[in-house]
């Protein structure tokens, strides 16, 4: 029971930071895309707690943000769960079979490697809707601006989801 107890209140304070770091955290990259380091939260949390509980912070955090600060509504909503998702329960999956540093920094190379295509796609199929634009339009994007955007997003949340990990460990787990 108590560990159970530990968990919840961990993923509470993990939607706490996760949301609070794209609150405060945007940054304009590449046209209408903004980095914010949620991704990085959500996925050091995913590290040390598991894939499932990086899905409910994904799903509890991008809920909050499309009720609250999100222009985009229910359609920003889905594409933050897949990215989110895609990155951080990628890196948690790895991690899980192969736990340690080494596995971590895996994890999240493979959450980062899975996000860029799975966005591309995405971006593709979804922001013809939210840009008003033609899908021929958004094609001629995905190379020079949604490729970039993707890299550099992936790569810092990953490099600050390895700066996490090891002080995520030592507050969620303390007994490690």
């Amino acid at each position: 029971m108590k560990d159970k107890a530990r968990k919840i209140t961990a993923m509470g304070a993990l939607c706490a930071l996760a949301y609070t770091a794209t609150a405060v955290g945007r940054v304009p990259l590449v046209l209408f895309l903004k980095y914010d380091p949620k991704d990085a939260v959500i996925a050091a949390g995913g590290l040390v707690l598991g894939p499932l509980a990086a899905l409910a912070v994904t799903l509890a955090v991008s809920l909050a943000e499309m009720l609250t600060i999100s222009e985009n509504g229910v359609l920003g909503w889905m594409m933050n769960v897949i990215s989110s998702c895609s990155f951080a329960c990628t890196a948690a999956l790895v991690y899980r079979r192969r736990p340690g540093r080494s596995g971590a920094a895996l994890g999240l190379l493979c959450g980062w490697g899975c996000m860029i295509p799975v966005m591309l796609l995405w971006n593709y199929l979804a922001a013809p809707i939210y840009m008003g634009c033609p899908r021929e339009a958004v094609a001629e994007l995905l190379l020079p601006a949604f490729l970039p955007f993707n890299l550099i997003k992936g790569g810092l949340n990953a490099a600050l989801a390895l700066a996490l990990y090891r002080p995520a460990v030592r507050c969620i787990l303390p007994t490690r």
